[in-house]
């Protein structure tokens, strides 16, 4: 399978999903622009709008839209999508949060050589950190179990 062809099927995904979501909106009678893209090898479905109602409370929200969206394709297609969707930019934000917390875990390795243990995330917000740790050179790992599952930073 080329580049074209797996970017082409991931363009078709994010399509069925803005679809879905174009409904959804409808039907909750809010405000809201999609947009569809391909990003780091995986379709990317953005809802740019004002409210957050469709973030909620640290996420959860956007979460569970998320995992909907993922059934979606995975019922119209056969196959189980690594869609990610984004709501009024919170990823994004929550990216940056999360590479400044790197940094800061980054440093204080680097400045002390004590291991740095993270606030407890999950499993995509672990990723984010994990890349962030291994660009400056470090080693993490994940400890525990969710939700309490966190990074641990530390000096190779």
């Amino acid at each position: 399978m080329s580049n074209t062809e797996t970017e082409a099927q991931l363009m078709a995904e994010g399509d069925l999903v803005a679809d879905y979501l174009e409904e959804l909106l409808d039907i909750a009678d809010l405000d809201g622009d999609i947009e569809n893209s391909v990003q780091d090898g995986r379709a990317h479905v953005a809802i740019d709008t004002e409210s957050e109602l469709l973030v909620g409370k640290d996420g959860e929200v956007l979460d569970a839209l998320q995992e909907l969206s993922r059934l979606v394709v995975m019922t119209e297609t056969g196959h189980r999508s690594r869609l990610m969707l984004d709501v009024a930019g919170f990823r994004q934000r929550r990216r940056a949060e999360l590479t400044a917390l790197a940094k800061d875990a980054i440093a204080e390795v680097k400045e002390t050589g004590e291991p740095v243990a993270m606030a407890p995330l999950n499993a995509y917000e672990r990723k984010i950190i994990h890349d962030e740790v291994a660009a400056a050179g470090l080693v993490s790992e994940s400890e525990g179990e969710p939700p309490r599952r966190r990074v641990v930073v530390r000096a190779n």
